[in-house]
């Protein structure tokens, strides 16, 4: 019989120290068009990347999530079809408060979309817009705020967001002025 060593606690029964959702990657064919995308469309801030990243790309931050941009070098990894649009498909998905105003930016922006209601009001209905960033990867729009969360199992594992680290923000490219943070 194998002696237990410290540390082999039982996974299954054992959390991990996950806080949040750090950052979503991105290869792009052109880093320049899709940093204007997501700051433009999306709002994001573009950040500044540690040096020793010796390659192409942007970091982006906002909402309490990062988007990596990554200059692509074998262009076969990007999605090839960068029209299609189908909501069953990979995408990442933002929250808004909302629904109109971000329609209506797609619109001014000519960003191709789809729009869907699921469910009804009874069933506490969500909206979604569903497109593509300049190199076709899916991005969906909801207001998911509306969908009560019922835990299958475990309820008191679900960590909200008041919970989640929020990284300092610099103020005016100044390190020592800092956006204070929830909990700190």
């Amino acid at each position: 019989m194998e002696k237990k060593k410290k540390g082999d606690d039982d996974v299954s029964n054992s959390k991990p120290p996950l806080m949040a959702l750090n950052h979503v990657s991105r290869l792009c064919k052109d880093v320049k068009k899709s940093l204007e995308f997501y700051t433009k469309v999306l709002g994001f801030v573009e950040i500044e990347r540690p040096a020793a990243l010796n390659f192409d790309g942007a970091w982006l931050f906002n909402y309490g999530v990062g988007i990596h941009l990554v200059q692509v070098k074998d262009e076969d990894k990007l999605p090839s079809n960068t029209d299609h649009l189908d909501p069953m498909d990979n995408h990442i998905s933002f929250q808004c408060e909302d629904m109109e105003a971000l329609e209506k930016r797609l619109k001014e922006v000519d960003v191709k979309y789809i729009k869907r209601t699921v469910g009804d009001q009874k069933d506490a209905a969500i909206d979604q817009l569903f497109f593509n960033d300049p190199d076709g990867f899916m991005v969906e729009i909801c207001n998911c705020e509306n969908l009560e969360l019922v835990p299958r199992h475990s309820a008191d594992a679900i960590h909200l967001p008041e919970d989640r680290h929020a990284p300092p923000v610099a103020l005016n490219g100044s390190s020592d002025r800092k956006i204070p943070q929830p909990n700190s």
